[in-house]
């Protein structure tokens, strides 16, 4: 991915007061190939099941379309013609927001009928030169659409939402058309004012709770809030298990040292390795915070101290099933996911000895080998949590 900034993107959700699944559907894929991130938000009529579906149909189209480089009117008129007509209403409703950014920061982004996206450059709204779209195919001629394409900046924030946002509170007395999209312009620019590093999860994350407050706190319609932050990456270090020779601990050690970010080590070796070649004293702590697991220690200059392939399996474990509604505890593997969670970069260094505790028959299976376990961690980072992810053997 490109070097000039990290593109942080996230998407929290509330769905419709009573309903167990959210009729909005958000979708995020980073093509490595063409080191492109397609981003795209779709709201299906209505609410619950049927909603979901109709979204989830747009929304998969939309970013396979996108993902083939298709033209806007192409794109607009297969996903048009392809969605179920309502039988009361004769339409097919589902609106969408794609967002594709490329490399080099080029991003178009296409909408149809979802709220107005918002760009924000230096605190205030950037206008990136809006375009319509007229389509006039037989069966959906006069539907309009919007696009733009504009390159990004480091520190530009897009926020795009469905309509549950901006026509949250409708009907009360503060907002009886709505809250509107002007007054959602002005919460998001108060919101960087007041934090500008603020993440792209907390800034949706307000959003959303803020719609959901207009709504009496029963959430009348599905509500989505995507945002997209352009920044400098956050970089983290995980290094695991002691080099296959030991005349490598040095350079094991030169990388802990010189690397500008946070640092993880997993493992008691690797602890007394790095404790050893840099002149550090670890420092123990019997507070258990995990009944699996080995407490914390600690190190100067280093963030996290951690038992080895026991609580990355852990990792492995909670990265597979954290969504936005996970709580993470204060264990070791949680502490590594609230780290990872912050952190754009992750590098891993693996030691390659192989460590005669594990090579006992009578400990469970699941203390697969050391590289399996960061694989399998590496490819949920990169799929799910669109991280970029380094391996590196010693």
């Amino acid at each position: 991915m490109n070097s000039k900034f990290y593109i942080e993107v996230d998407c929290i959700q509330k769905n419709h007061e009573g309903e167990r699944i959210c009729g909005d559907v958000f979708l995020s894929e980073r093509i490595k190939s063409d080191e492109r991130t397609i981003i795209v938000l779709s709201d299906g009529m209505g609410h619950g099941v049927k909603a979901n579906m109709l979204a989830t149909l747009t929304s998969t189209m939309a970013l396979n379309f996108t993902k083939e480089h298709k033209d806007v009117n192409r794109i607009a008129d297969i996903i048009m013609n392809t969605l179920p007509v309502c039988s009361k209403r004769h339409i097919s409703y589902s609106t969408f927001t794609t967002i594709d950014i490329e490399s080099d920061g080029k991003t178009t982004i296409l909408e149809y009928d979802n709220p107005e996206t918002i760009i924000i450059r230096k605190n205030q709204i950037f206008n990136p030169g809006w375009q319509c779209v007229i389509l006039d195919s037989e069966k959906n001629s006069g539907k309009v659409l919007k696009n733009c394409t504009f390159y990004a900046q480091k520190e530009d924030r897009i926020i795009f939402c469905s309509d549950g946002i901006t026509q949250s509170g409708m009907g009360s007395e503060k907002y009886p058309f709505g809250w509107g999209h002007d007054k959602l312009e002005d919460f998001t620019k108060r919101l960087i004012n007041n934090d500008p590093q603020i993440s792209a999860n907390k800034l949706a994350g307000k959003v959303v709770n803020m719609a959901y407050q207009n709504d009496g706190y029963k959430a009348k319609d599905d509500t989505s809030c995507a945002a997209i932050y352009f920044r400098e990456p956050r970089k983290l270090l995980i290094c695991t298990g002691p080099p296959y020779e030991e005349e490598r601990d040095k350079q094991l050690a030169d990388v802990v040292k010189n690397f500008e970010g946070k640092k993880i080590l997993c493992g008691a070796t690797t602890g007394d390795i790095i404790a050893r070649e840099l002149n550090l004293e670890i420092e123990d702590n019997f507070e258990f915070h995990d009944s699996d697991l080995p407490p914390i220690a600690y190190m100067p200059g280093i963030d996290l101290v951690t038992e080895g392939i026991l609580t990355l399996s852990k990792v492995s474990e909670i990265l597979k099933v954290y969504n936005n509604n996970y709580m993470l505890g204060k264990g070791p593997a949680d502490q590594i996911v609230k780290l990872i969670k912050e952190s754009d970069e992750i590098h891993f260094v693996i030691g390659t000895r192989v460590n005669i505790a594990h090579q006992d028959p009578n400990l469970p299976i699941e203390l697969e080998i050391r590289r399996t376990v960061v694989r399998r961690i590496a490819e949920t980072l990169e799929e799910k949590f669109l991280k970029e992810v380094s391996m590196k053997f010693i």
